[in-house]
């Protein structure tokens, strides 16, 4: 990226304020992308940590396995999902409230025993897996605004605060050169006028 200037003053100015501005936002960049990146492995490890616990779950109720067959299909149901927003390292991220069910009404004295058991067992699994999905939806949504902060971390370290610095000193050189030409020129000039008062004396 060209950064474009002038050389005069004015755009060194500019450019000099351009270079404090990213020089100042660089150590908060470095910072978040740091925050990120851990939050980020946060949020992979706790979906996996649910994964691996849902997975628990399934083998320590697989007793029940043959029982599920007399379980009532549509018994209960997720009717809604509680979702609310927190922020981690200044990203909005999604967070899981309450998981609302629909438990249709049945006959304990009619029903097997463990049918309220199996219904605590449903909501425990649900909970679990849609848990791990917040979580790796989380996780994805950190680590896309890792990858767009650490772009900005790049595109200030290692091309706008070099071209500036560059651009400052081009400038610089240039008005340095100016300022010495002009005091060269001045200087010729003073030298011709007084050769010439002093052959204009002599005649």
């Amino acid at each position: 990226m060209a950064i474009k200037f002038q050389y005069n003053k004015t755009s060194l100015t500019e450019m000099g304020k351009q270079l404090k501005v990213r020089q100042r936002a660089l150590p908060t960049l470095q910072n978040k992308e740091s925050a990120l990146r851990l939050e980020v492995r946060k949020a992979k490890t706790d979906s996996e940590r649910l994964i691996s616990e849902l997975e628990d779950a399934l083998q320590r109720y697989d007793y029940l396995a043959a029982l599920w067959n007399e379980f009532e299909p549509g018994l209960i149901a997720i009717t809604d999902v509680d979702l609310y927003t927190k922020k981690v390292a200044g990203v909005k991220t999604p967070a899981l409230g309450e998981i609302h069910y629909e438990i249709k009404p049945f006959n304990a004295f009619v029903k097997p025993a463990w049918y309220a058991d199996g219904v605590a067992i449903l909501k425990e699994l649900s909970r679990l897996g849609i848990e791990s999905e917040v979580y790796l939806e989380k996780a994805r949504i950190l680590d896309y605004q890792r990858k767009k902060t650490t772009q900005k971390v790049n595109l200030y370290e290692k091309v706008q605060i070099p071209g500036y610095q560059e651009a400052i000193r081009k400038i610089k050189r240039y008005m340095e050169d100016e300022e010495n030409l002009s005091k060269a020129s001045s200087k010729i000039v003073k030298n011709r006028h007084a050769e010439e008062e002093e052959a204009s004396e002599q005649v």
